[in-house]
């Protein structure tokens, strides 16, 4: 089983994520911010990556250090469940629409991590959430698995719509990514013989 725990305290936030890369899309989420919740809980669901996070952080504060720490710590536990990415899927892309929106998600879990953002928001928050923090979720995970991450808004007029598409075409391509693909054996999928660096 591809598992891992991470515990990550700071003077900002106290985190505990859990990750199992062959799950079913089971989760337990809690970080204080409820849109938060709701996304992560859809990436789990749509990525069958199973996710237990409980976060509390310094909402009296803001919402940055919660948004940006979940990030991190769920990307720390699936970098260490990948292990040395012997035989996975590597790359993962996704079209996910959501009523009248489309978006467009690729992505290379080559070890070294790139961002590119092409989307937005015309209201500042979802819920409690701040729309400026999804991201910042989303380059904050990235950088924490060692993706080469591409997000694009085709289009979309529904701020939910726009964010619930981006996380479910994040999940899909996930799946893609970190599933184990019989041909490969236990190789590593590069040339290199390595992924990253």
């Amino acid at each position: 089983m591809r598992t891992a725990r991470i515990a990550r305290k700071t003077h900002e936030t106290d985190i505990a994520v859990e990750v199992n890369l062959d799950g079913t899309g089971a989760y337990e989420v809690s970080t204080g911010i409820g849109f938060l919740d709701h996304m992560i809980e859809q990436f789990s669901r749509h990525s069958l990556i199973d996710i237990r996070c409980r976060v509390v952080g310094d909402l009296h504060v803001d919402q940055h250090h919660t948004c940006e720490d979940s990030a991190i710590a769920i990307g720390q536990a699936i970098a260490e469940a990948l292990g040395d990415k012997r035989g996975i899927g590597r790359y993962g892309s996704a079209y996910s629409p959501m009523d009248e929106t489309l978006a467009r998600v690729a992505l290379d879990i080559s070890g070294r991590p790139y961002f590119v953002w092409k989307a937005g928001f015309t209201q500042e928050k979802l819920g409690e959430l701040d729309t400026e923090l999804v991201e910042h979720w989303f380059h904050s995970i990235g950088q924490a698995v060692g993706i080469t991450l591409h997000i694009e808004l085709l289009y979309g007029t529904n701020n939910h719509h726009i964010c619930e598409a981006i996380f479910k075409g994040f999940a899909r391509a996930m799946r893609a990514a970190v599933e184990l693909d019989a041909r490969k054996g236990d190789a590593v999928p590069s040339t290199k013989g390595q992924l990253g660096g």
